[in-house]
């Protein structure tokens, strides 16, 4: 099982020489891509000056997560690809359990591994952390974070669990079932694109595991950290997108219309904390929603959809009315 590990950078050269080197040294068996987003600080140059060894792949335009990643696979050939961020450090034996996992699991279409903090290694890292789900109203968490709180990894996560998303800071995916998928929807152009190809993917009968076996640490927020309004603007569209095209018509306006009520719950603890930016963010985000309604409806697929696809029914209620911020306490597996 040939397995490609492709490296999305944008201006990255700092981390393409701090975390690439340990890409080439534990990833003897993968054949590695950096596909470079039309950067312009020294990446391509760096690339081809100190790590001949990588294959390089140059996009004409910078077209975000999806855009970036639609494109360059075109031109990978392999069984598996590894989508990796450029800030994240893969350890030894990182790559030695996945293979074996697909070929046993047939229905599996897509692993994650344990994601931990870089500069905080014995905590989850906020992206991916051990595994994603979603709340019925569309809500992300992870077991090993909620929101902004996060877990100590204590090897309570050192497991095979069946998950609803996998990060897109490292995730494995079958090159059939990505090209089933049409790859990423490219109008979430980065942020929750990962979501929506994992839903996508469980509507088509595939299934989502977390490896604990596998581990690497990320960095984190060096495209736009957490708090970033753009960010915030990106996540509270591009999960409305997913309720749009991936649940059944009868179920999804009714959640489209509670998310109207909870995100401007949001907006204005937004201005109670004085991030007058986010509250704008959260009334972009809708409003860009809107304009696109229609466009994300002609996207749903006539196919069976996934009915439970939630793990619990609200994760803002959970976390800040029962104040609730460990998966364990949470859900009991």
């Amino acid at each position: 099982m040939k397995i490609a590990v492709v490296i999305l950078n944008w201006n990255g050269e700092a981390l393409l020489e701090s975390y690439l080197p340990f890409v080439i040294r534990y990833s003897e068996k993968a054949d590695i891509y950096v596909v470079d987003n039309a950067s312009t600080d020294g990446s391509v140059k760096l690339l081809k000056d100190k790590f001949p060894e990588v294959n390089i792949i140059k996009n004409e335009s910078n077209g975000g997560f999806a855009k970036g990643y639609n494109d360059a696979l075109k031109h990978v050939q392999a069984d598996i690809y590894c989508l990796l961020n450029s800030d994240v450090e893969v350890t030894p034996d990182w790559l030695d359990p996945i293979p074996g996992h697909f070929n046993e699991n047939k229905e599996v279409a897509i692993i994650q591994p344990k994601i931990l903090d870089l500069r905080k290694r014995d905590h989850f890292e906020y992206a991916g952390a051990a595994g994603g789900f979603i709340d019925m109203f569309g809500y992300p968490f992870c077991r090993g974070r909620i929101f902004q709180a996060i877990e100590k990894d204590n090897g309570q996560y050192d497991d095979i669990k069946e998950v609803f998303w996998a990060t897109g800071a490292c995730m494995f995916i079958r090159k059939e079932v990505f090209d089933q998928l049409n790859g990423f929807d490219e109008d979430y152009f980065a942020h929750q694109e990962e979501v929506d190809l994992c839903w996508r993917a469980q509507n088509q009968g595939f299934k989502i595991h977390y490896l604990g076996k596998s581990h690497v640490y990320h960095l984190g927020g060096s495209t736009l950290s957490n708090m970033n309004p753009k960010k915030t603007y990106l996540n509270f569209r591009n999960s409305l997108f997913s309720i749009t095209k991936n649940l059944p018509r009868r179920r999804a306006f009714p959640i489209v219309f509670a998310r109207l009520i909870l995100d401007g719950i949001a907006a204005f603890r937004f201005v109670y904390q004085f991030k007058f930016d986010h509250c704008l963010a959260v009334l972009r985000a809708h409003l860009s929603y809107y304009r696109q309604l229609r466009k994300m409806y002609r996207k749903r697929e006539k196919r069976s959809f996934l009915t439970k696809y939630y793990t619990t029914k609200s994760i803002v209620w959970s976390h800040y009315v029962d104040q609730i911020s460990n998966y364990d306490k949470l859900v009991k597996d």
